[in-house]
């Protein structure tokens, strides 16, 4: 990922290896990650049973905070693709019966928003 791209709080694709290295005590028995993408210190993954948020707060990031979402919560999401002038995609997903979206990130061109919603698909359709 490029630097300019993190300042821009970009996402691009992480390892499954690195983040099971890295979060594997956040994971519960049975439980495994599918995808996951890095933004400059944050991180959110993606696993078969939930979306986890990872949220690297201060200036040294010691201090964490981990957000798991239930792939039955999510009520809606939505992707926007790049464009010609808008280089970044968009992922929003919206939890319960929340009005705006609970969660928005933006990706660069590396990661394949198609590919993002189809995780999204096959865990919160069913």
């Amino acid at each position: 990922m490029g630097f300019f791209s993190a300042l821009l709080d970009n996402a691009s694709v992480a390892q499954p290896a690195d983040l099971q290295t890295e979060y594997g005590l956040l994971l519960a028995n049975g439980e495994s990650i599918e995808i996951g993408f890095k933004l400059m210190r944050d991180v959110f993954i993606f696993t078969n049973k939930r979306l986890i948020l990872v949220d690297k707060q201060g200036i040294t990031g010691k201090k964490v905070e981990y957000l798991s979402i239930a792939y039955k919560s999510i009520s809606r999401f939505a992707i926007e693709t790049a464009g010609h002038l808008d280089l970044d995609a968009e992922l929003k997903i919206w939890v319960s019966s929340e009005v705006a979206p609970s969660i928005t990130r933006k990706f660069t061109k590396q990661v394949n928003i198609y590919d993002v919603q189809k995780v999204l698909a096959q865990h919160v359709l069913g």
